[in-house]
C-alpha cells in the first residue's frame, strides 16, 4: 500500500493507493460512532457494494448514476435521507463511486448540521486520479457545470486499483484525459512515461497504475497543499476544463463524458496557446500529435462559437469580463491568460 499525505495542517489527510486494499476497511475506516452513511450509484452498489459489508453503523443511499444527479433535487433527497435515518454532527458520509458520487457526497457532507466528516471512495480511473482529491465539492446548476459548491476536505481517500477492472473503455478514456493532465502542467517527465507506456496503461496494467495514480495524486495534493482555495497556483489545474465545461454545458451533459470534454478542451486550447504565440510550435505539435492519438473526435464545429463563450462567460474563474485560460507555455508548465472573446477565434 503507497500512502501520500495532503498537507494541509488541521486539515491534512492520506490518500492509500493500492490493489485490494478494500480488505482492510477495518483498518482504514472503522465503525462510525454515530450514524454513519454509504453514497453510492445504482451501478456501482450493484457491482463493489458487497466490498463494503465489513463496515458497521452505515446506511446506503443510492443514487441513479450520470451527471443529471448532480442537482438541487438530488442534494436535497439525500440529505433529507441523512435527516430521517438519523444523521447527526458527529456522523461520517462516504463517497464510494466516481465524480459525481463524490462531488454529491462531498456537497451533502459539507452543509449537513454545518459540515460532517467524509471519507472518499473513488471507483473510477478519473475520481481515482483527480476528483476524490483536493476538496473541491459542486453541483450542476440552471445548466452550468459546478457553479454551486465548497472546498471540503475529505478525512481520507481511499483508492483500490482493483476496482477499475470493471470499467468500460469509455471510462479508462475518461480517466486518461485528467492523467495526461498532470504531465502537461507540471511534470514533462509524466508525460513522457504516459505515452511511452500508452498502452499499458489503457489496458490498466496492475504494475503501471497504482504508480500512476499515485503519481497523479501526489502531484495534485501538492498543489493543493500550496493553494487549497484556488488563489493562485491551483488554478493550472483547469487546463483544457474551461472549454471542457462549456461543451458539457452546451450539450446539457449528455454527450460527453468529462475527461473526454477535458482532451477535446486541452487540444483546443493548444492550438490557442499556438495562434497566440504563447508556446513555440515544436512543442505545441508535439502535445497536439499526442492528444490526437488518444482517439476522441476533437472538433468543435458542431456548436455555435456564440453559445459556448456565453457558458465560458459564466466560469467561477474569470474576471473582469473576461475568460481565465489555462495555456501551455513551455514542457511542463502552463499559465494563466484572461482573455476577451474576440481573441479566442473559435
Amino acid at each position: 500500500m503507497e500512502r501520500v499525505r495532503v498537507d494541509l495542517g488541521e486539515k491534512s489527510y492520506d490518500i492509500y493507493i493500492g490493489d485490494g486494499i478494500l480488505n482492510q476497511l477495518d483498518q482504514l475506516i472503522g465503525p462510525s460512532e454515530e450514524q454513519g452513511f454509504i453514497i453510492s450509484d445504482r451501478n456501482v452498489y450493484r457491482l463493489h457494494g458487497h466490498r463494503l459489508d465489513s463496515l458497521q453503523g452505515y446506511e446506503w443511499i443510492i443514487i441513479e448514476p450520470g451527471e443529471e444527479s448532480k442537482s438541487l433535487v438530488r442534494a436535497s433527497h439525500v440529505l433529507e435521507q441523512m435527516l430521517n435515518l438519523g444523521g447527526s454532527r458527529k456522523s461520517k458520509l462516504i463517497a464510494f463511486g466516481g465524480g459525481v458520487v463524490g462531488d454529491l457526497g462531498g456537497f451533502c457532507s459539507s452543509v449537513y448540521m454545518r459540515g460532517i466528516d467524509y471519507i472518499q471512495i473513488p471507483t473510477s480511473l478519473l475520481a481515482q486520479v483527480d476528483s476524490s482529491v483536493g476538496g473541491k465539492t459542486a453541483i450542476n446548476f440552471l445548466g452550468h457545470k459546478n457553479i454551486i459548491g465548497s472546498f471540503h476536505q475529505p478525512s481520507r481517500v481511499i483508492v483500490d486499483t482493483s476496482l477499475l477492472t470493471s470499467l468500460a473503455e469509455r471510462e479508462i478514456l475518461n480517466g486518461l484525459g485528467e492523467i495526461v493532465k498532470y504531465g502537461i502542467i507540471y511534470d514533462y517527465e509524466l508525460f513522457k512515461y504516459i505515452g511511452k507506456n500508452i498502452g499499458k496503461i489503457k489496458n490498466l496494467d496492475r504494475e503501471i497504475m497504482p504508480y500512476l495514480i499515485g503519481r497523479c495524486c501526489q502531484i495534485k495534493g501538492e498543489i493543493v497543499a500550496r493553494d487549497e482555495k484556488e488563489e493562485g497556483l491551483r488554478k493550472i489545474l483547469n487546463f483544457g476544463h474551461t472549454l471542457a465545461h462549456g461543451l458539457e454545458s452546451i450539450t446539457n451533459f449528455s454527450k460527453y463524458s468529462h475527461g473526454q470534454a477535458v482532451i477535446i478542451g486541452m487540444y483546443q486550447e493548444t492550438l490557442l496557446a499556438k495562434r497566440l504565440g504563447i508556446v513555440d510550435s515544436h512543442y505545441s505539435d508535439q502535445l497536439l500529435e499526442f492528444l490526437t492519438s488518444l482517439g476522441v473526435d476533437l472538433s468543435i464545429g458542431d456548436y455555435p462559437s456564440s453559445q459556448l463563450v456565453d457558458f465560458m462567460l459564466k466560469d467561477k474563474k474569470n474576471r473582469a469580463g473576461k475568460i481565465s485560460f489555462i495555456l501551455p507555455i513551455e514542457k511542463g508548465r502552463v499559465k494563466e491568460y484572461l482573455l476577451d472573446k474576440n481573441q479566442i477565434g473559435w
